[in-house]
């Protein structure tokens, strides 16, 4: 028997949709199945601020991906022009909500955003899509750092009960290099520390450098973390005893996650979590089918495949734990499979955010 530890949801396709009709609500009681795809404008949306301003501007300008992919310039064209009004009119209720020591750094960044708003401008007046799409990314991304630095203080408190764990108050980025080449992802430990915490610790520990990929099922998953040997996850050498993390999944309405409960088990059959399993790259959490909260180091990386798996509609979002997002590579995750490992996971940014423990 392998002896891998398999997701409490992970079943071949066609298996996940006789549970789905068998097992559990039906689909008109899902989420609806208009999930954002975009890991990077859910790590957006995912962060604890509330600047109405900059995220009204925000959902503006990624409101224009459906309009690009039709072709629609005259509602581009209003999309633009608000945005410059919303920027305008709104910057400096922006930077009162700053705190006062990185105010500078976000005037010059909404100073380049307005610059890279006047060249989206100039894309959409002469309808060029590609300058238009490289523009937007980079006017996002000047946004995102503008959010980033309205996030204050960690925003909750961790139960007493998980003091021996490690967590990740804040976010890290991460270069998972692979023998297919070089992926890198954001960790969330916002919405998931305790999880976060768990990798990242693994990560500086090297656990998972040399580890091959002990599971793939085309279009849904990838799985790894699995060590050598007897064990199944991460001995912790202070107790001698398998190093367990609870699931962990926070949903929109709540400023602190749920522990050791799913969504099934909550009745939240209707909500999407704020990290959901809706982006290619997705980082999800292994847990065995006995447990929801004796996952250990095991992980993997969602496979999204819009046909088989819609926005809103899969079996894993709140069954267990997204701690993170693959941002660069996607293109060499579609190459990965059984015959692949790992060969290294480093931490690029955010290792000061890890906390041994409580």
């Amino acid at each position: 028997m392998a002896r891998t530890r398999l997701l409490k949801t992970f079943l071949p396709i066609v298996t996940a949709i006789l549970f789905l009709l068998c097992n559990q609500p039906a689909l008109a009681d899902l989420p609806p199945g208009n999930a954002i795809t975009d890991a990077t404008a859910i790590l957006r949306d995912a962060l604890p601020i509330k600047q109405e301003e900059i995220q009204n501007l925000q959902h503006t300008i990624e409101s224009t991906r459906e309009l690009t992919r039709g072709n629609r310039w005259p509602s581009i064209a209003k999309k633009i022009s608000s945005s410059k009004f919303l920027l305008s009119s709104k910057s400096k209720k922006i930077l009162q909500d700053v705190p006062q020591i990185k105010a500078n750094e976000v005037e010059i960044l909404l100073n380049s955003i307005n610059k890279s708003l006047d060249q989206l401008e100039l894309a959409t007046e002469v309808q060029n899509k590609n300058d238009f799409i490289n523009e937007r990314n980079q006017t996002l991304k000047l946004i995102g750092d503008v959010e980033n630095l309205l996030v204050g203080d960690f925003p909750y408190s961790i139960p007493k009960e998980y003091d021996n764990l490690p967590r990740l108050l804040g976010r890290a980025t991460v270069n998972i290099k692979t023998s297919k080449g070089n992926m890198n992802a954001v960790i969330d430990g916002y919405n998931a520390p305790l999880t976060a915490g768990a990798f990242i610790d693994l990560v500086k520990k090297g656990f998972y450098d040399g580890l091959p990929f002990t599971r793939a099922e085309d279009f849904y998953i990838l799985q790894t973390g699995d060590p050598e040997g007897a064990e199944i996850g991460y001995i912790d050498p202070s107790t001698e005893k398998l190093r367990e993390v609870p699931l962990e999944i926070r949903s929109p309405d709540r400023k602190e996650p749920f522990y050791g409960q799913s969504f099934d088990d909550l009745n939240l059959y209707k909500t999407t979590p704020v990290l959901p399993f809706s982006a290619p790259g997705t980082l999800g959490w292994a847990h065995s089918n006995s447990s929801l909260n004796d996952g250990s180091s095991q992980f993997f990386i969602f496979l999204y495949e819009a046909e088989l798996t819609p926005a809103g509609r899969n079996l894993i979002d709140g069954r267990n734990a997204a701690f993170g997002y693959i941002v660069d590579g996607n293109d060499v995750l579609q190459e990965l499979g059984v015959n692949d490992e790992i060969v290294t996971i480093k931490i690029v940014d955010g290792e000061d955010r890890l906390l041994a423990h409580g």
